[in-house]
């Protein structure tokens, strides 16, 4: 038997080396995206509202793109965990993050640095939905609308407080601009999350919140807190009786939570449209969409592009608020 000469062993090597290489980006060319599990992170701890949402669209996703969509949740900073995780990972579409706006334009206002670049190291997907924040009172407060408000924090300055979910979140920044909107002055109480501060305003030991629409719905059906008003543009499909700030007599609010899909920057075009492709259908379905208004979020796909632009235009704005209301973390 003849000897094979050193040099063709090398040879085929170094080819089958480079088919190696360049066998993920052919078969993605080729339409073989996915072709394995897809991970989706979310930066919430089990239970919440982006928690729900994010296991409702995973679901109707892996149904459209063949390919199961496991969900991970990685909590804590405010985002800031999960966030860096993804914008580090491959930017293959086998990892994805379902998040909210605090990631890519709260933080950047609020930490001087972060751990990630909200523009530049992530491919946004789409946009899922959103869902208004709203100030409740305790039922037994004296009042019922936002001129009340205002009338009972001019004639008190200082006495009353309000909560939020947390400092620097979004729910601060609603809460800071509609202080700064009406001329009135609230102490700031922040909790961490949504359900102690929702407790402790059921009990009476906060007279005032700005939360989400989402959390706020169970309460109200029950009767334990009072609507005040959205602080949306329009109001809220979820809660069409609750006037907005603007009809209330002062024009120029519009602040809203909403959760996009996105990936690591670089992922190729062709992976990006079928996941586009997909979010787009999932979010379609009447199934789904009724899911995620039961969950408290108002379905309203738009493509990548469109969250890239919200995501500069924002920036600047809650940065804004940040400054006037001295809203830093560490």
């Amino acid at each position: 038997m003849r000897s094979v000469p050193r040099t063709l062993f090398q040879l085929a090597a170094c080819s089958v080396a480079a088919v190696a290489t360049l066998a993920p980006a052919t078969a993605a060319a080729q339409g073989g995206y996915p072709s394995r599990p897809i991970q989706l992170v979310l930066p919430f701890p089990p239970g919440g509202a982006t928690d729900l949402v994010g296991r409702i669209v995973a679901r109707k996703l892996g149904e459209g793109l063949g390919q199961s969509v496991v969900v991970e949740n990685r909590p804590g900073a405010g985002t800031i965990v999960a966030a860096s995780y993804v914008a580090k990972s491959a930017p293959d579409g086998y990892t994805l993050m379902a998040t909210s706006g605090t990631t890519f334009t709260v933080n950047p206002a609020v930490y001087a640095k972060l751990p990630y670049d909200p523009q530049k190291n992530f491919e946004p997907v789409g946009l899922i939905g959103s869902t208004g924040l709203i100030l409740l009172a305790n039922r037994d407060v004296p009042v019922n609308n936002l001129r009340e408000f205002v009338a009972a924090a001019r004639a008190a300055p200082g006495k009353y407080s309000y909560a939020s979910f947390g400092a620097g979140t979004t729910a601060h920044f609603a809460g800071e601009q509609l202080l700064n909107l009406t001329g009135t002055r609230l102490l700031h109480v922040p909790y961490k999350g949504s359900a102690p501060a929702m407790t402790d305003l059921m009990g009476g030991q906060v007279p005032f919140s700005i939360d989400t629409v989402a959390a706020a719905i169970p309460q109200l059906k029950s009767g334990k807190i009072k609507a005040i008003a959205v602080t949306t543009a329009k109001r809220s499909a979820l809660l069409p009786n609750v006037p907005t700030v603007a009809e209330s007599g002062y024009p120029g609010m519009d602040t809203s939570t909403w959760i996009a899909l996105v990936a690591p920057r670089g992922v190729p075009a062709e992976v990006r449209t079928k996941l586009e492709q997909a979010l787009a259908a999932a979010i379609a379905d009447p199934a789904t969409r009724k899911q995620l208004a039961e969950s408290g979020i108002e379905p309203s796909y738009a493509p990548g592009s469109q969250v890239a632009a919200m995501i500069d235009k924002e920036i600047p704005q809650m940065r804004a608020i940040a400054q006037r209301a001295h809203i830093k973390l560490d």
